[in-house]
């Protein structure tokens, strides 16, 4: 009989110490290692259960994908959820992941399929009254409260379902373990379990996760590496659009993006972005610039919103809401040592419409000529996009998916366009926009003061 051993575990990273550390030697994060007892059995040995198999004797089968019945989902999960898949939902608390969900389930259970709702934090009335609000009552939902993973094979093999969902995994349990729900030990085991549960029976399993404060997923990173498919729900609670990022996925790009709208009837597809992130109103304003930004497989079209005032240094700022706020100090530093331009005295401040947050780097253009333009306090013509990397010496640097992204300009109504030089169009494509190629900071800005005669 093996002994029972006590070990400390870090939440963040999984790191073990035999005992206690106020810092943790592996991810450095403080407070985070907690007891746990550690049940060392011993190793059980027997007869192989399974066997090898060569890769050519495998055969080809196709996946049959299903929808869930948001096309914004579906595009972030590569096409829809695959048979047996375990995909990990995070997002912050009350950004909408148990709304999502429940219209995924009533969407499959429409369709004459059983679905498995296990909420280990809401009881059957909350659950209820957000089916009301929502207008879902379908008879093929099933909703648990039992929080203990060991039985949930036995409910499974009852019902039948085509989905389950977990919400959430910190908060269900093996009793194989003594550690309390949520700790890393419980996180692994009962992973590992719904795993071996959804590959044995081909059950689509989701499962939300909480997120910390820096908004990672809550637990060590082993728990993503787990699952088939991680996907952020992102958003301000202010704004009404929620976003859905692909951080992981084994069967499609990890490089996708979904946005959806909540209203008061649930989450609505966005299929047009461009309309909902462009301010059409506002014209002939300083310090705003329009970036054609490509997200996963499409291009948008998005307003950049700078604001340049005076200050006295050394207590200037620099803050940017919807992408990095070192890239925008590193684009100020360019402008001020390329083309001369002092902002030491000044407050940069930036912002992304919408409540986006943009890691495409050919919206760089786009950011200098906002900043640029509040610098002057003179507009920039509105009828005028910025599609172009600046490079730390002043060039300005290509993009991929240059055509998709003037298709997009030019179906918003844009007559003009500056892009960086050397760009060429695929065979066929003959935009219908003014292009304005420019290769270095100097020459930018040279464009931009003609237009301002």
């Amino acid at each position: 009989m093996g002994k029972n051993v006590i070990k400390f575990v870090c939440g963040e990273c999984g790191y073990e110490s035999g005992k206690w550390l106020g810092r943790c030697p592996a991810c450095n994060s403080w407070n985070t290692l907690q007891e746990e007892r550690i049940d060392n059995k011993p190793r059980i040995t027997g007869e192989l259960k399974g066997r090898a198999v060569a890769l050519s004797h495998i055969e080809n089968e196709r996946v049959e994908r299903f929808s869930t019945g948001i096309g914004e989902l579906d595009r972030v999960l590569g096409g829809g959820i695959v048979p047996g898949s375990l995909i990990l939902l995070g997002g912050d608390p009350g950004i909408g992941k148990s709304t999502l969900l429940l219209q995924v389930a009533d969407h499959i259970a429409g369709k004459g399929e059983k679905v498995l709702y296990l909420s280990g934090e809401e009881s059957f009335k909350q659950i209820r009254l957000r089916s009301l609000r929502l207008g879902i009552n379908n008879e093929n939902i099933y909703l648990l409260n039992e929080q203990n993973i060991d039985f949930l094979g036995d409910f499974v093999q009852k019902i039948k379902p085509r989905l389950v969902i977990i919400d959430s995994i910190q908060t269900v349990y093996s009793g194989n373990l003594s550690s309390i729900p949520g700790s890393v030990s419980q996180l692994k085991e009962c992973t590992a379990r719904i795993t071996e549960l959804a590959k044995a029976s081909d059950i689509s399993v989701f499962l939300v996760g909480h997120v910390t404060k820096e908004g990672a997923i809550a637990g060590p990173k082993i728990l993503e590496h787990m699952v088939d498919v991680v996907v952020y729900f992102e958003g301000e609670k202010n704004f009404a659009f929620r976003l859905l990022r692909g951080i992981k996925n084994r069967f499609g790009a990890t490089d996708e993006l979904g946005i959806l709208e909540m209203t008061g009837q649930g989450l609505l597809e966005v299929k047009d972005p461009s309309q909902y992130f462009l301010d059409t109103e506002a014209k002939n304003v300083s310090g705003t610039a329009v970036a054609v930004s490509f997200e996963g497989s499409r291009p948008f079209l998005i307003e950049m919103q700078a604001l340049v005032a005076s200050s006295l240094p050394p207590y200037v700022r620099r803050m940017a809401f919807g992408i990095e706020q070192n890239r925008l100090a590193l684009l100020i530093a360019v402008l001020e040592k390329r083309r001369g331009i002092l902002l030491t005295n000044c407050d940069v401040y930036l912002k992304v419409t919408g409540g986006l947050f943009l890691k495409d780097p050919a919206v760089d253009l786009a950011v200098i000529g906002a900043v640029f333009s509040s610098y002057k306090d003179k507009p920039l013509p509105s009828d005028m996009v910025f599609i172009g990397e600046v490079g730390l010496s002043g060039k300005i640097r290509q993009v991929p998916f240059i055509d998709a992204r003037l298709k997009e300009a030019e179906k918003m109504g844009y007559k003009k366009a500056v892009i960086p030089a050397g760009l060429s169009f695929k065979p066929g494509f003959d935009p219908r926009m003014e292009i304005i190629q420019v290769g270095m900071l100097d020459e930018f800005i040279e464009v931009l003061m003609e237009g301002w005669g």
